[in-house]
């Protein structure tokens, strides 16, 4: 890794690659993205900001959002009490998709539309060779992921411009909208770092009932508020180098995306695929997110431990922020 980290014009064209690629920039064959920007210097600072030890816990219930997104299915839990020695439980997961709930999306969810995964690897390759774990969740897992998070409460500041966020609208968020996001909180952002953007869309969701919730888990009926796609809101991402970006909605960025088969049409195609940060959807964000307008701070120590699942796509986070 170069000692300064290039800004998204500054990125070398490379015959082969997709344009302005992050591709090569930690070695030719790195499995974990840009969480090698948290050093253990990155991981020390973060530990530093932890003042009153108030630990808040990013995964939502399992069981939600019920019906499940995307056309997932919905997992079966089974407990055993029939152990006939003393006290004694088990229990097993049936059915059970890693990013139906709160999740990471891992560096084979999605890649460059045209030009592969991370790194270049493709598609065709890990399907032919299932023992082929290149970028897999386990990466992340046996490496662990802390540093620092950042919390960007748009919500709050939208409806303080008075445009509140439409959740059951594909409502776009703007550079301009997350610029002004962290002029109001005063915050600035580090290399490394883990964005936390509270859109309110998970509690939203709890005040549905059943019938809005089922409309909702067909998926050409779902509409979210989320980030614009568009290059530059791509650029700007870059440029200030975070290492995994999260939200409280179910895919980060403005649902429905523009255009699936487009390389530029789906933001992920960018972020995952082209700059090798990990996505965090269905965080539950709302009592962070109260905490930091309550207190003012908007930083926190971030550890996350993703299932150590061997080729692994996704994960749920299991993660804390510690304030």
């Amino acid at each position: 890794m170069t000692n300064r980290l290039p800004r998204y014009r500054e990125l070398p064209a490379v015959a082969g690659n997709p344009p302005k690629t992050a591709w090569g920039l930690f070695g030719a064959n790195d499995n974990i993205g840009m969480f090698n920007l948290q050093t253990p210097e990155v991981v020390v600072a973060a530990a530093r900001l932890v003042r009153k030890g108030a630990v808040f816990a990013m995964n939502w219930e399992q069981e939600k959002p019920n019906p499940p997104l995307f056309g997932r299915g919905k997992f079966r839990h089974t407990v055993f009490r029939d152990i006939p020695v003393g006290h004694h439980g088990d229990d097993c997961l049936d059915n059970f998709f890693t990013q139906a709930s709160s999740q990471w999306d891992g560096l084979t969810h999605v890649g460059d539309y045209e030009h592969g995964f991370w790194g270049g690897v493709q598609n065709a390759e890990l399907r032919a060779h299932p023992d082929d774990h290149r970028l897999g969740i386990d990466h992340w897992a046996r490496r662990g992921i802390a540093g620092r998070a950042v919390v960007l409460d748009v919500a709050r500041w939208r409806a303080a411009q008075g445009r509140p966020l439409d959740c059951d609208a594909s409502d776009a968020i703007t550079v301009a909208d997350l610029e002004g996001t962290l002029q109001a909180q005063r915050t600035e952002l580090k290399p490394g770092d883990v964005w936390i953007l509270h859109l309110g869309w998970v509690e939203w969701y709890e005040r549905q009932g059943p019938r809005k919730r089922a409309e909702m888990a067909v998926t050409a009926n779902l509409r979210t508020p989320g980030l614009e796609c568009s290059e530059a809101m791509a650029e700007w991402i870059f440029d200030h180098h975070p290492a995994a970006l999260c939200s409280d909605n179910p895919a980060l960025e403005v649902w429905p995306p523009p255009n699936f088969t487009d390389p530029e049409g789906f933001l992920h195609h960018w972020i995952i695929g082209r700059f090798g940060m990990a996505i965090g959807e269905m965080f539950q964000t709302t009592h962070l997110a109260s905490d930091c307008a309550a207190d003012g701070v908007y930083e926190g120590l971030f550890v996350s431990a993703p299932l150590n699942i061997a080729g692994g796509t996704g994960s749920p986070p299991n993660a804390l922020v510690i304030k």
